[in-house]
């Protein structure tokens, strides 16, 4: 029974269950917001502007963005303590949200330009490149969406989430926390589908669909901030009443960790520091080279898979009601994946635990690239159907092994580190590092979409990126593990 317990539920005693049930069920609700928010930019977007408007948004929106928000962050991570970091960090992006379906989109029709209007504007004709930046600029409000929800995404998680349990976690606990905590996360993408395939697309328009899921993301946000404030208060009594040799431990680092917040105060670092502080670490910098490697790749696979769906799925609410149901799949998919890595890494370590999202992309993108070169050279309609299918089955993965195994991986190797690299290093790494491999695909893809006409035609280019991305990314996981193991006596192979 104890190997039974130790593989399905590793967590012993009232405080550890207590503290990690709290902080499941908060990055539940992060990442049902996360979900919803991700699902209505791509139906914005892909519907109005085309699954090409993805590369051109992420680098001259979200890219700039993501650079804005580092640069506000360090300044508010040296003005604010830890809690009010937290709430100056998530609520501005929970109000947009709410002002977006309250506000802004409701008066789109008059905000908006044509897009015959844009087009004689910019002079150019109806195909190719110049007519997505058309659509984008005729279509700047699902644009807008899109870039907040893209920063929130990588906010959501790598600092509102892993920042905050880093820093409740200890690392005894880490390897088997961080695992488990996917477990009650993967929920979120089941049920957020759900939510939008059984109600929220069964709107009669879009516009009050909309709304049906902007309340959910106010309901999520209060719960949010509550369990925040809640585990703060939990976490504090506990280690003022029980006092033992690891907790003093833990006690003591928490105070250092205080009092170099204290002496951060009196510097307000700029984002150009913050990347000059990455750079000077070789951990940190294999660190950012996995971020990004996985950025870079995703994307590649992304857009060339949504470009495939959006033919099949033209209208908003189809096209939604698709994405929900594919979110509940994810979700599903991530629970077995969760198990199996849990294990993996207590059973095999760091290494082996870093090195299977690489892999596994690296291995289920060659049929789906394979049936777009067929598509691109040969319009081969039966190739096309094989497409959809098999590149919802590779994102599918991919997103399911993100969060079994590459979050809690990644996660892990921040423990070792002073609260100066977890502070600035994270920030840096979480949100601009993710941007630079996603923006550095959206880069490569517009200038193949402005040669080949669209991302499919490009999918030979694009296949050779890819697997050059993928043998970078393995190469520094290896170097990383290495650097891992002297600075924990956790085992990485």
């Amino acid at each position: 029974m104890s190997k039974i317990r130790d593989a399905l539920f590793p967590i012993y005693g009232s405080y550890e269950v207590t503290t990690f049930l709290m902080l499941g069920s908060m990055k539940f609700f992060i990442i049902f917001v996360l979900t919803l928010a991700r699902d209505t930019k791509d139906t914005l977007v892909v519907t109005t502007c085309g699954a090409e408007a993805i590369a051109f948004l992420k680098v001259y929106g979200v890219l700039p963005s993501a650079a804005g928000f580092i640069a506000l962050y360090a300044r508010m991570a040296s003005a604010f303590t830890r809690k009010p970091l937290f709430y100056a960090t998530s609520i501005p992006f929970f109000l947009f949200f709410l002002f977006f379906d309250l506000f802004i989109f409701p008066n789109k029709e008059q905000m908006e330009p044509s897009l015959e209007t844009v087009r004689a504007f910019l002079g150019g004709g109806n195909e190719g490149g110049s007519d997505v930046i058309a659509k984008i600029m005729a279509n700047w409000v699902s644009a807008f969406y899109f870039v907040v929800a893209e920063v929130y995404s990588s906010v959501s998680i790598g600092i509102l989430f892993w920042k905050f349990a880093n820093d409740v976690v200890t690392s005894i606990q880490a390897p088997r926390f961080y695992p488990m905590f996917a477990y009650m996360s993967s929920l979120a993408p089941i049920f957020a589908g759900q939510f939008v395939v059984r109600y929220a697309s069964k709107a009669p328009t879009f516009s009050e669909s909309l709304r049906r899921i902007t309340v959910a993301i106010v309901f999520c946000a209060v719960m949010i901030c509550g369990l925040h404030h809640i585990i703060n208060e939990f976490v504090e009594r506990h280690n003022s009443l029980v006092k033992n040799p690891g907790e003093d431990n833990e006690d003591s680092n928490r105070k250092e960790s205080s009092s170099k917040k204290t002496k951060a105060k009196k510097s307000k670092p700029t984002m150009a520091e913050s990347i000059k502080f990455l750079a000077a670490s070789e951990y940190l910098g294999l660190m950012t080279i996995l971020v990004v490697g996985y950025g870079l790749m995703y994307n590649f696979l992304e857009v060339s898979w949504k470009s495939l769906v959006k033919e099949k799925y033209p209208d908003k609410l189809e096209y939604q009601r698709f994405m929900g149901n594919f979110s509940t799949i994810v979700g599903s998919t991530t629970l077995v994946v969760i198990f199996l890595g849990s294990n993996i890494i207590k059973r095999f370590g760091w290494r082996i635990g870093a090195l299977s999202t690489p892999v596994t992309m690296t291995l289920v993108a060659i049929p789906f690239f394979i049936c777009t070169v067929l598509i691109g050279v040969q319009n081969n309609a039966s190739a096309l159907q094989s497409a959809v299918l098999l590149g919802s089955f590779m994102i599918c993965l991919s997103r399911s092994f993100k969060y079994g195994l590459f979050d809690p991986t990644t996660q892990m190797a921040y423990i070792p580190l002073d609260e100066e690299s977890k502070v600035k290093g994270k920030a840096a790494i979480d949100v601009l590092g993710s941007r630079v491999g996603k923006s550095g695909a959206s880069f490569i893809q517009q200038g193949l979409v402005l040669f080949f006409g669209n991302i499919i035609q490009a999918s030979p280019v694009v296949m050779v990126i890819f697997y050059t991305a993928s043998l970078t990314w393995i190469g520094a996981v290896n170097k990383l593990s290495i650097l891992y193991a002297s600075k924990t006596s956790v085992k990485t192979d």
